[in-house]
């Protein structure tokens, strides 16, 4: 028996997002565990279970919300409309009580908000795997379409198509189109761009009628919201202007449809912090990962750990680059669970970590890499990514360290400023050590030593170039034709270059102890 996902107030604030609900006053951390939703009533006796959460209808000002702080008991939070009248009182009352006062869009309405949080609520454990959550939105498609008497399609900002009613066929190519490919096809996307249609359907809040001027029917569209927020848009193929009982309705369906994409958006973000805090103990490798293992359904033993992470062409907006890592960790686990069926990924960070069981037959990790090289080929035009393997854990217990390898050659790709490209941690295992001796070095502000920081101090106070004459020599494995030509002089201005630097620095050529320590140096300090 497992336990459900503690639903905390700062939880539920990350899933809805400040769109909806925002903090107004805070006693300090948001960490209370949110028991139920409540609506307050002033005609009856306030009794709060432990941890509820109280929609506060119709109280406004700031001795009223003082007083209900007081009545509020062991809440975890009270919800007042925005704007909400915070002075010192109520946030000295917030301090004194616990109890979180937070701000609800005036856009949203009491019955959606408390809809929408019980949803949160009752969201269950993680799905079992291949069992995907119930989708309504089709359903109500076609609640819209009966409504309107119209083929209905309902989109998000980007014009893919989330859900689409029956009757398509009465409609014209362009929506067969569009719903074949769910998406709206580019030609007609840059044309409602071009003639101002979207600019006008996102500013409205009524439904707008669309004329086209070729063989398409005309549109009905409205947008769907979430206080100032565009969710997306819902779209109708018509003859002629909807009449004002049919503009209610599509505006009223809207609502609907902007209330089940909040939940199913909350729902989506919760599954997958839940996936992502159990792959992340399962990558911890602790005591838990056993537990952790057995509700992600992933296997327990021969696992190869890959660490991707996109590598170029992000947006600069965050929320851009989230949906972007997102779209490109869901990929991945897409990839991997068709390999294997108790394969796992989610994402955590900025890195999309994948669990890869592997059969046994030796040369695991290679495998492992021809999975990841096979990943990267098919997303490469949609996502620049490297992907780091660790080596083979042979039990949950030593799945740490194969996270760690796949870390440590995921830096090595980083470091060598690469995309596109895949890393075994043995193939880069030296590189790898190299960059963890940088690290040591950094952390304990070390400086270059003995001969090789003469021959820096040198340089700097004469310009010389006695640094590169010696990398070039050790390069070319002390064949100074070779060497010279690498730094394009003479061999003869190259020896005498490296008499000098041999007399200014006391570096005995001759000792392998002694050229491993300055190319090492040379290594660590990037001179």
């Amino acid at each position: 028996m497992t336990n459900r996902p503690r639903a905390s107030l700062q939880r539920i604030l990350e899933d809805l997002g400040s769109t909806v609900l925002d903090v107004a006053a805070s006693p300090g951390e948001l960490d209370a565990e949110v028991t139920g939703v409540h609506i307050y009533d002033p005609l009856d006796e306030l009794l709060l279970p432990e941890g509820g959460l109280l929609l506060a209808v119709g109280v406004d000002r700031a001795e009223q919300i003082c007083a209900l702080l007081d009545a509020a008991g062991p809440a975890a939070g009270v919800v007042v409309k925005q704007p909400v009248d915070v002075d010192e009182l109520v946030r000295a009352k917030v301090r004194q009580t616990g109890v979180a006062v937070l701000g609800l869009t005036r856009a949203a309405s009491w019955a959606q908000v408390a809809a929408l949080l019980r949803s949160l609520l009752a969201e269950g454990d993680l799905a079992e795997p291949g069992e995907t959550p119930p989708d309504d939105l089709f359903a109500l498609a076609n609640a819209v379409c009966a409504l309107l008497d119209a083929p209905v399609t309902i989109e998000d900002r980007s014009s893919r198509v989330l859900a689409y009613s029956g009757r398509q066929d009465e409609a014209d190519p362009g929506r067969v189109e569009t719903v074949l490919g769910r998406q709206v096809p580019e030609r007609y996307r840059r044309m409602l761009e071009e003639r101002g249609f979207f600019r006008r359907l996102y500013q409205s809040r009524e439904p707008i009628y669309i004329e086209l001027d070729d063989d398409s029917i005309n549109r009905a569209a409205v947008a769907v919201r979430s206080g100032d927020e565009i969710l997306g848009s819902i779209w109708a193929a018509v003859r002629e202007p909807l009449s004002d009982q049919r503009q209610r309705a599509l505006a009223d369906a809207a609502k609907i449809v902007a209330l089940q994409l909040l939940r199913q958006r909350a729902g989506a973000d919760t599954r997958r912090r839940l996936r992502a805090d159990l792959l992340s103990t399962v990558l911890a490798g602790g005591r838990d990962a056993a537990e952790a293992a057995g509700r992600l359904g992933v296997a327990s033993g021969r696992l190869c750990v890959l660490a991707a992470q996109l590598s170029g062409g992000s947006h600069a907006d965050a929320a851009h680059r989230e949906s972007d890592r997102q779209r490109f960790c869901d990929a991945l686990a897409l990839h991997v669970g068709a390999i294997h069926p108790k394969a796992a990924a989610a994402l955590v960070g900025s890195v999309a970590y994948a669990v890869l069981p592997l059969h046994a037959g030796g040369d695991e990790e290679a495998r492992a890499v021809r999975v990841a090289e096979s990943f990267l080929a098919r997303v490469g035009s949609r996502h620049a990514a490297n992907i780091g393997v660790g080596r083979l854990a042979g039990n949950l217990a030593e799945v740490a360290r194969s996270r760690a390898d796949a870390d440590r050659a995921l830096r090595v790709l980083r470091a060598r400023k690469a995309s596109g490209a895949v890393a075994g941690y043995t193939g880069v295992h030296f590189e790898a050590l190299l960059l963890q001796l940088s690290d040591l070095v950094e952390a304990e502000e070390q400086v270059p030593t003995g001969p090789y920081e003469r021959l820096v101090r040198h340089d700097a106070e004469h310009g010389s170039e006695l640094v590169a004459t010696l990398r070039a020599y050790l390069d070319a494995f002390g064949d100074v034709n070779a060497a010279s030509a690498r730094v394009h002089v003479h061999a003869n201005t190259f020896r005498y270059r490296l008499k000098r630097l041999i007399e200014i620095s006391g570096l005995d050529l001759a000792d392998p102890d002694a050229r491993l320590t300055v190319m090492l140096q040379m290594r660590l300090f990037g001179q």
